[in-house]
């Protein structure tokens, strides 16, 4: 195994952890606010798999596929963070 291939496998090892711990916060998430940041981690996660994916491929297209998980992903979170303000204020 060479430098840059160990190098990636310890970045593919970091994420796989990463994912772990906020699929655990997830599932155990006290409020549904934490819940949704676990979320948001999640998919920050898979960002990075498809740019790590992309970096040992050598394929541009996981680079393409990260932009749109992270587009999606913004859209979302504004979304809700609209719907916990409505939320806050009550009818």
């Amino acid at each position: 195994m060479t430098g840059p291939d160990s190098f990636q496998a310890i970045l593919g090892i970091m994420l796989a952890i990463a994912l772990i711990l906020a699929g655990w916060r997830m599932v155990r998430g006290p409020s549904f606010a934490d819940r949704f940041v676990a979320l948001d981690m999640l998919t920050a996660v898979a960002v990075g798999f498809a740019a790590l994916t992309a970096l040992s491929t050598g394929r541009g297209a996981f680079l393409d596929i990260a932009l749109g998980v992270a587009l999606i992903n913004f859209i979302a979170t504004a979304a809700f963070a609209v719907f916990l303000e409505r939320k806050r204020k009550g009818p």
